[in-house]
């Protein structure tokens, strides 16, 4: 964990159940407080009911309402607190980093280039910054 021993909590947001699954067992293991779900309309849902997060964790290409959509929501809601949005996706051209970014997002990992370890230390390192 980092220097001060918190305890960071994230809405994990991922329509793929593998991926959920394996990514909140992996921020599970680091202590992490973890709340996944699988849609971006569910995690807004959680938003307004007042949950907060110190991390919004959220994949882009998701039926309903993709990633960029529901960073845009979170901005137009004020939802977004004190949270500190980042993207997982395997979408990885400079245009999608750069749409992610001017949406308000602190980070952007590439699934397929990064381990679910990797993913770990990487959103640590960008909360860590905050």
């Amino acid at each position: 964990m980092d220097k001060n021993n918190k305890k960071y909590s994230i809405l994990l947001v991922e329509d793929d159940k593998f991926l959920l699954d394996m990514y909140s067992t992996k921020f599970s293991e680091q202590k992490f407080d973890i709340t996944p779900v699988f849609s971006a309309i569910e995690a807004i849902s959680k938003l307004e009911e007042g949950m907060t997060f110190d991390l919004i964790l959220t994949d882009i290409v998701m039926p309903k309402m993709d990633g960029f959509e529901f960073l845009k929501a979170l901005n137009d809601k004020k939802l977004m607190g004190h949270s500190c949005a980042i993207v997982l996706s395997n979408l990885g051209q400079q245009e999608d980093l750069d749409k992610a970014k001017s949406l308000g997002a602190k980070g952007y990992i590439i699934k397929a280039t990064s381990t679910p370890s990797e993913v770990v230390k990487r959103v640590l390192e960008i909360l860590d910054q905050k």
